[in-house]
C-alpha cells in the first residue's frame, strides 16, 4: 500500500470502494546487472541495512536479494520480543542502541510497527539466580540501561496469574526492564522495505543466490537464479542459511543451524500485560494485540534447516508453560511455526569483514536476532559503507573464535537455554 493509505480518511474511502485504489508498498523491479552494494537476505536485518545505507551513508544504487518473499524468513517467525537486558560490556551497548532505535522507529520510517514497551520480567527461582540477576541489573545500570529488581510480591503485583503457591520452582522475584516489550514482526519487515524502496533501493524477491563470484581475493558479485549481479560490496544477512551462503565463497563459519519453534494460542481477553521469561527453563510468553498468547521455549537439539516444529519440542514447551501458568492448560493452540537459528559458538553475533575483500558478514544471532534488527542494520550499513566496525558492534568480530576473545554472555557457549 502507498503511504497516503494510512490516513483514516483514505481507509474509509477504500472500504467503501472495494479497496481498488490501493497500491503496493514497494516496487517489484527487475534486478540490474550491477549495483554499488548487494545485500543477500531480505529479512529484517537485510532490509534495515539497505535502509540505513541509503539514509545514513547516501548510497542509493543498492539491491536486497531475497530467495522467497519479504517476511518469509525469521523476521516473520519469532515471538516479537525486544529488550537490552544483557550482561557483558560487548553486548549491552549494542542492544541498548537497538532499543533506542526501536523507540523512534515508527517516526523514522513513518510506519506503525506496533512498538509496545510493556516491560520484560526475567524470573528467578533460587538464591543463586537472584545473585545472577542482581549482577546483570547492576551491569545494565552502569551502562545507563533501565533495570529494576523485583521481590516475590513485586512480581505478584504485576503478574498475579503465575503459580506462586504450589509451584515446582517457586518464584523468588524477577529482573524487570520497563523499556523492553514487543514489536509487530511483519510490520518491521514491511516498514523497512517500504522505507528503503522510497530511497531508491531495489528489493528483488524470488531471487536466490546460487554463487559468490570472487577474483584475486575480492568479491565482484553474486550469481543468482536471475543471472549474475555485479557489486564491489556484498553483505550477507542470511540468518539460519548463513553457513550455506558463506560456503559459496569458500568460507566455513563457526555456526550451527537449529530450529526454534514458537506458538500462539486462541484469543483471550487481556491477561498478560508484560513479557515474562521462566528462569527454571527457557520459556517466554506475552500476549498479542489480537489476544493470542505468544510463547516459545528452546531450540531443537539437532541441526536442521526445516521451518517446522516437532512433537517433542511442542511437549517441552507446553510443560514449561504449565509449570509457570497452570491455567494455560485450558487453552487451545491456534498454530505454531519455526525459524532457523544460526547458533554461534559463544552465543553472540558476528558483524564483521570476511577474509575476502568487499564481502561482509552479519550472522550468528542465535535466538536474539529480532530484537537486534535496527542496530544490526545500522552497524552493518556502517561496516559496508566505511569498511570499519561501528563502535557499539566492535566486539562482534569473526576472528574472536580463533583468538579466544569470546563474548560468552552466560558462560554456556551456544547453549540456548542460558541466552
Amino acid at each position: 500500500m502507498s503511504g497516503d493509505c494510512f490516513s483514516i480518511f483514505t481507509l474509509l474511502r477504500q472500504a467503501w470502494t472495494g479497496q481498488g485504489g490501493l497500491k503496493p508498498m514497494w516496487r517489484e523491479p527487475e534486478p540490474k546487472s550491477a549495483y554499488d552494494a548487494v545485500i543477500v537476505g531480505g529479512g529484517g536485518h537485510g532490509l534495515a541495512t539497505a535502509y540505513y545505507l541509503a539514509k545514513e551513508h547516501g548510497m542509493s544504487n543498492i539491491a536486497v536479494l531475497e530467495k522467497g518473499w519479504i517476511g518469509s524468513g525469521n523476521v516473520g517467525r519469532n515471538t516479537t520480543i525486544v529488550r537490552s537486558n544483557y550482561l557483558l560490556p560487548g553486548n549491552i551497548p549494542f542492544y541498548e542502541h537497538s532499543l533506542k532505535l526501536w523507540e523512534g522507529l515508527e517516526q523514522e520510517i513513518n510506519y506503525n510497527a506496533m512498538v509496545s514497551q510493556r516491560g520484560v520480567i526475567n524470573l528467578f527461582h533460587s538464591d543463586a539466580q537472584r545473585d545472577d540477576h542482581v549482577r546483570r541489573g547492576n551491569a545494565m545500570r552502569l551502562h545507563g540501561v533501565d533495570a529494576v529488581l523485583l521481590d516475590r510480591e513485586g512480581v505478584r503485583q504485576r503478574a498475579p496469574f503465575l503459580d506462586f503457591d504450589h509451584a515446582r520452582f517457586p518464584i523468588h522475584g524477577g529482573l524487570l526492564q520497563p523499556r523492553g516489550g514487543t514489536v509487530r514482526h511483519d510490520a518491521v519487515a514491511w516498514g523497512y522495505a517500504r522505507a528503503a524502496d522510497r530511497r531508491g533501493v531495489d528489493i528483488v524477491q524470488n531471487c536466490a543466490v546460487t554463487g559468490i563470484r570472487v577474483e584475486a581475493g575480492r568479491v565482484i558479485g553474486v550469481e543468482t537464479s536471475r543471472g549474475l549481479i555485479r557489486a564491489p560490496r556484498v553483505g550477507l544477512a542470511c540468518a539460519g542459511n548463513s553457513s550455506r551462503v558463506a560456503a559459496m565463497a569458500g568460507l566455513r563459519l563457526p555456526i550451527e543451524s537449529h530450529v526454534l519453534t514458537a506458538f500462539v494460542s486462541e484469543a483471550l481477553k487481556p491477561l498478560i500485560n508484560t513479557v515474562i521469561t521462566f528462569g527454571a527453563g527457557h520459556f517466554y510468553i506475552s500476549q498479542s494485540d489480537k489476544g493470542g498468547l505468544v510463547f516459545g521455549a528452546s531450540i531443537d537439539g539437532y541441526n536442521s534447516y526445516a521451518q517446522r516444529g516437532n512433537l517433542p519440542t511442542i511437549e517441552d514447551s507446553c510443560e514449561e508453560a504449565m509449570a509457570l501458568i497452570p491455567a494455560l492448560g485450558r487453552l487451545r493452540l491456534l498454530r505454531h511455526w519455526s525459524g532457523i537459528m544460526d547458533m554461534s559458538m559463544d552465543g553472540s553475533p558476528i558483524i564483521d569483514r570476511t577474509p575476502i575483500a568487499g564481502l561482509y558478514l552479519n550472522a550468528g544471532w542465535c535466538i536474539g536476532g529480532f530484537k537486534a534488527t535496527p542496530a544490526s542494520g545500522w552497524c552493518f550499513a556502517h561496516l559496508i559503507a566505511r569498511d570499519t566496525p561501528h563502535p557499539v558492534a566492535a566486539a562482534y568480530r569473526l576472528d574472536r573464535f580463533a583468538t579466544g576473545h569470546l563474548l560468552d554472555e552466560a558462560g554456556t557457549g551456544a547453549d540456548v537455554t542460558m541466552h
